[in-house]
């Protein structure tokens, strides 16, 4: 007969920091052209998507 198995979920430690290491955090540079029509056109959309979604929150709020 098949039994059920249960697993339990893995337990993740945080990353070891060595004392002797300094944390080495590399910001990737991004270039975006902020005249670009894309760039323009893109930002307007977001705005739309944000705009609609804070409008329909309020409505469906208390």
């Amino acid at each position: 007969m098949s039994e059920a198995v249960t697993r339990a979920a893995p337990v993740l430690s945080p990353p070891s920091a060595k004392a002797g290491d300094p944390k080495k955090v590399e910001e990737e540079e991004i270039d975006i052209d902020l005249s670009a029509p894309e760039t323009e056109k893109a930002a307007l959309a977001i705005q739309d998507k944000f705009r609609r979604f804070q409008k329909r929150k309020k409505e469906s709020g208390p």
